[in-house]
Parts: C-alpha cells; sequence; structure tokens
C-alpha cells in the first residue's frame, strides 16, 4: 500500500487509542463481509464496548482473553442494525486479511496508546 500524505500531529494526537481486553466474540451472519461482533472492557474508565471487526480469520476462542488495541473516540457506526462503538485496531496484509494489533499483558486495561 502506498504511505498516505503527511497529517499534523495534532491530527494524530486526538485520535483516542485504548488497551482493551476481548470478553465476548458473537457471530454476525447480518454483515454482508464475513465479521464478529466483540466484546470489548477497557477498564474502569471506558467500560465494555462492542465493535463489529472483520477478523474472521481468528476462531472466536482465540480471541477470548486477548489484549487488543481499540480507536475509541471516532463515534459510533451503525452495521448492518448493530451499533459499533469504537474501531478495532490491526495490520491490513495485502490479500484483505487484517492481524490484530498486540498490546503488552502487562499494560492495564484503558491505558492510552502512544
Amino acid at each position: 500500500m502506498e504511505p498516505r500524505p503527511d497529517i499534523p500531529v495534532d491530527a494524530f494526537a486526538a485520535v483516542d487509542m485504548r488497551v482493551g481486553e476481548v470478553r465476548e466474540v458473537l457471530p454476525f451472519p447480518e454483515a454482508r463481509k464475513p465479521a464478529w461482533r466483540i466484546r470489548v472492557d477497557f477498564g474502569p474508565f471506558l467500560g465494555e464496548r462492542w465493535t463489529s471487526a472483520q477478523v474472521t480469520n481468528y476462531p472466536a476462542e482465540a480471541l477470548v482473553g486477548r489484549r487488543v488495541v481499540g480507536c475509541v473516540n471516532l463515534g459510533v457506526r451503525r452495521i448492518a442494525g448493530f451499533e459499533s462503538q469504537f474501531l478495532l485496531l490491526g495490520s491490513i496484509q495485502a490479500d484483505g486479511t487484517v492481524l490484530l494489533l498486540d498490546a503488552d499483558p502487562a499494560a492495564e486495561l484503558g491505558a492510552p496508546v502512544a
């Protein structure tokens, strides 16, 4: 993929990325592309939030308990009638597969990512 243009540091600083832990993974058959509905705990200040993510390359049982990184201040999006409350972050491979970003197991839930 080609790199994106430079942005001001202030624009990047406005993105609120946090460490969370996957608590529940449910099927999402209503989605146009294969996806899971995923509940993530972002700690005491943010609590639990739901997202839809096209990461079905991971079985549900491999996701539960995993530390992840989510962007929590992009607003809510409706996807096939489901309220997606944050963006789960991953790297997009050449074939379109998403590989989730890992957070250190020692990172506190809800800790900001810099």
